[in-house]
């Protein structure tokens, strides 16, 4: 301001406020108080506090040990993370060598997390870094083993545990970075209760299904013969549960017994009884007599019998040089195959069935254990799928695999790459110390009496109608907008999510013919991906899990999972009922609404499964009245609660899952029916994937 104007800017004195002294003294005492406290408050609330002293005080759970995982647990030590704990299940495979760079080939075989933690500690001694060789879904990883920590971090590469992990931070409140890579392609996502949306939240990518017929009778891709060799014949023959029904049991095959172990029999010949009849008996006596059948496809050719093929018998061939058949892979026990990127021979494909299976046999009847599901980490498995697979590619003319390419399809791999890895390992851990300095602005907000924490306007991190520190950061192959890195905002809660929302499923069924058993195996399990449901009914409970039962009440559950949905006790589950369903190791329940529509009502080649999950419909009382006020009967034609056009609603947020870790067999509705592909490799679909640029 110019000295000449300095006198007309002096401000006017005040006047003395129209109080007696004392009452004047009193308010300014108050005021003085109230602004030395909001000082403080303030003062405190900027206390800076370092990314190192941060990470140092923070307590971190990793979730998976492999391709994400082994670049996560690295930066975070190198970030100054000290109290780090990780869980994983998996043991290290030759494959994992070429991106997973805290494992050698000394390695192989052994447990990945106590390897990863064993790695870094030789560069980062100072670390406090607890390894878990164990599956998450363990009991022993529950509710309050998570609230132990101050974030979560996921590397998984199943859809099913990552569900899992999901609903026990939102039980426990701990905030979750979830991850994943599939090739050049990655995200990273933050999901904090009540202030981002959940795992859950947004659907999902359906994996891709092929009908049953195809699978068993005319199958004409590669991916057709995997699939079959993992979901029908695998299962089949290895599964503990020798009398499940089966899509292979056929009249004929059941006659001839082909697909039954008997007494006595050895496990090599064994295996080659079902060779002579799947790629030889099957397709000369059956398939080609049905001349309609391949007017418009190619006619597949019998393959010779397996005397022919390996001259020098079942047993011999089974053992190689490895007789006990325990010591050795197939690959291992018999020579030339060596080399996994080389397609076998007819003769050598016959020569790893029958010793693949005969090992897999030998070692569920010495004590290792059935084996229920393909597991693309199990080499004797991979070995069995992939002489299977190219066996019947010889016998339909389809192009044959190799062992390495085959193991990419049957557990659904994309193979990854390491510089992904790193990069989403690094964008998780800056989004870990957002979520951190968060979680200590809270406390800090909460010890001053500067608010609830909650995230509210009330001294919340994130009051309403503000951009939030958080971001959604997808990495991308090719450029937009001169970006390969691309951040966005994180959506909110879904008020429709049937985890963390307010939300009802329904499911639209034949109550005349669904058990409770396909209930609690196809959908409960395999399609909402619960781990250990249990179902009460408006009258009665249905299913309990086996935990501190007595012998009677666990008859009684048994006897409830073979029993229609319709003749259950208590009245059964007619149309219109509305279950209970909870599951105590994920601290999650919400409410079912079972709707009856006809089996003769599906389409069996667009609705495989015989039963449709739908969002959010408030259904109830319709479907009551419908159902009859007492007698228990169908209603009127047309009524809502029958679903005449079953219409899928897009308002569901629970995605289908694939077989892989954990998922069942579908539900047994005869006709064509699907299976899903693996849900597999790195990644197994962004939540948010559409919104990727490429």
């Amino acid at each position: 301001i110019a000295p000449s104007r300095l006198g007309t800017q002096r401000r006017q004195p005040r006047a003395l406020p129209s109080l007696d002294p004392t009452a004047w003294f009193q308010r300014c005492l108050v005021n003085s108080c109230h602004e030395t406290a909001h000082k403080r408050r303030r003062r405190t609330m900027t206390t800076f506090i370092s990314d190192v002293e941060l990470a140092r005080s923070s307590k971190v759970l990793m979730v998976g040990a492999g391709g994400i995982g082994c670049e996560l647990l690295k930066t975070l030590a190198l970030c100054g993370f000290e109290d780090i704990e990780m869980i994983d299940l998996d043991t290290i495979d030759v494959s994992n060598l070429n991106r997973q760079f805290l494992f050698r080939k000394r390695h192989v075989g052994m447990s990945k997390a106590q390897v990863a933690r064993e790695s870094v500690l030789k560069f980062r001694p100072s670390a406090n870094i607890i390894a878990h060789y164990g599956n998450v879904k363990e009991p022993r990883f529950d509710v309050d083993f998570l609230r132990r920590f101050d974030v979560v971090l996921n590397g998984l590469d199943n859809l099913e545990a990552r569900k899992h992990v999901n609903r026990l931070c939102l039980a426990a409140e701990v905030p979750l970075v979830e991850s994943g890579t599939t090739g050049y392609l990655g995200q990273v996502t933050v999901h904090v209760r009540g202030e981002t949306a959940c795992f859950e939240c947004s659907p999902k990518p359906v994996p891709k299904s092929h009908p049953i017929c195809t699978l068993r009778d005319t199958p004409d891709k590669p991916i057709h013969c995997i699939a079959y060799a993992t979901d029908l014949l695998f299962p089949r023959l290895f599964s503990a549960q020798s009398d499940g029904k089966s899509d292979l049991d056929e009249e004929d095959a059941v006659k001839l017994s082909s697909f039954t172990r008997k007494e006595g029999e050895a496990e090599a010949e064994f295996a080659v009884r079902v060779f002579d009849y799947v790629f030889r008996h099957k397709i000369a006596n059956l398939l080609l007599d049905k001349e309609e059948m391949w007017e418009k496809r190619t006619r597949p050719e019998p393959l010779p019998s397996f005397m022919e093929l390996v001259p020098e018998g079942a047993v011999a061939a089974a053992a190689g040089s490895d007789p006990s058949l325990a010591t050795l892979t197939a690959c291992k026990a018999l020579t030339g195959l060596g080399d996994p990127q080389k397609v076998w021979s007819v003769a050598d494909a016959a020569r790893v069935f029958v010793s693949s299976a005969a090992r897999i046999l030998s070692r569920a009847t010495t004590g290792g254990g059935s084996t229920d599901k393909f597991d693309k980490d199990d080499a004797l498995a991979v070995e069995f799928v992939t002489a299977t697979a190219l066996l019947r590619s010889c016998n339909y003319h389809i192009s044959p695999q190799s062992l390495f390419d085959a193991k990419g399809m049957a557990g659904n791999i994309v193979h990854a790459v390491a510089t992904t890895n790193a990069i989403v390992g690094g964008l998780i851990v800056i989004e870990a110390s957002k979520v951190l300095r968060a979680g200590v602005a809270k406390k800090q907000m909460t010890i001053n009496g500067g608010g609830n924490g909650d995230g509210g306007s009330e001294g919340g991190v994130h009051p309403p109608n503000t951009p939030s520190a958080y971001k959604y950061t997808f990495v991308k192959q090719h450029k937009s907008n001169n970006r390969l890195l691309e951040p966005i905002d994180p959506d909110g809660p879904n008020v429709k999510c049937v985890v963390c929302g307010s939300a009802r499923l329904e499911l639209v069924c034949d109550v005349d013919t669904m058990t409770l058993g396909c209930l609690i195996d196809d959908v409960l399990k395999k399609k909402i991906g619960l781990n250990a449901p249990e179902i009460e009914a408006p009258n009665t409970t249905l299913y309990l899990q086996d935990n501190d039962l007595d012998k009677e009440e666990i008859a009684t559950y048994a006897n409830n999972r073979s029993t229609i949905l319709r003749h259950l006790p208590g009245g059964g589950v007619p149309s219109g009922t509305e279950l209970a369903v909870s599951d105590f190791t994920q601290k999650f329940d919400f409410k079912l609404l079972v709707t009856h529509k006809a089996a003769e009502g599906w389409d069996k080649e667009e609705e495989p499964e015989g039963f449709t999950l739908r969002g959010d419909q408030a259904k109830v009382a319709a479907a009551a009245d419908d159902e009859g006020t007492g007698d228990g009967t169908e209603g009127g034609a047309g009524g809502a609660a029958e679903a005449d056009d079953a219409e899928d609603v897009d308002d569901l947020v629970i995605m289908e899952d694939g077989p892989n870790e954990g998922a069942g067999s579908a539900a047994e509705t005869g006709g064509k029916r699907k299976r899903g592909d693996d849900d597999g490799g790195e990644d197994h679909g962004a939540a948010k994937a559409g919104r990727l640029s490429e």
